[in-house]
């Protein structure tokens, strides 16, 4: 993992983000010393994280789902 100075990361901060969110961690140093790793963030709601399914086996759709309120939307189009 690469080491930055803090002074190159104060410079070139929103490109460093941009490096790290993309999967490139990087260590920043101040005199030398490690204070930080930056890595991407991963979790739950991680950007370009897809919530399709996320409620699977959760939630029970009724069978009938497409019917439900058919009639009532139909006659809300038709002026009735």
């Amino acid at each position: 993992m690469r080491t930055i100075t803090l002074d190159e990361a104060e410079t070139d901060l929103s490109r460093l983000v941009d490096q790290a969110a993309s999967g490139d961690a990087f260590i920043i140093a101040r005199d030398g010393k490690p204070l930080v790793r930056v890595v991407p963030f991963e979790g739950p709601h991680a950007p370009g994280k897809q919530r399709i399914g996320f409620l699977a086996d959760r939630v029970r759709v009724p069978d009938d789902f497409d019917e439900m309120g058919r009639s009532g939307i139909e006659a809300l189009f038709e002026g009735r």
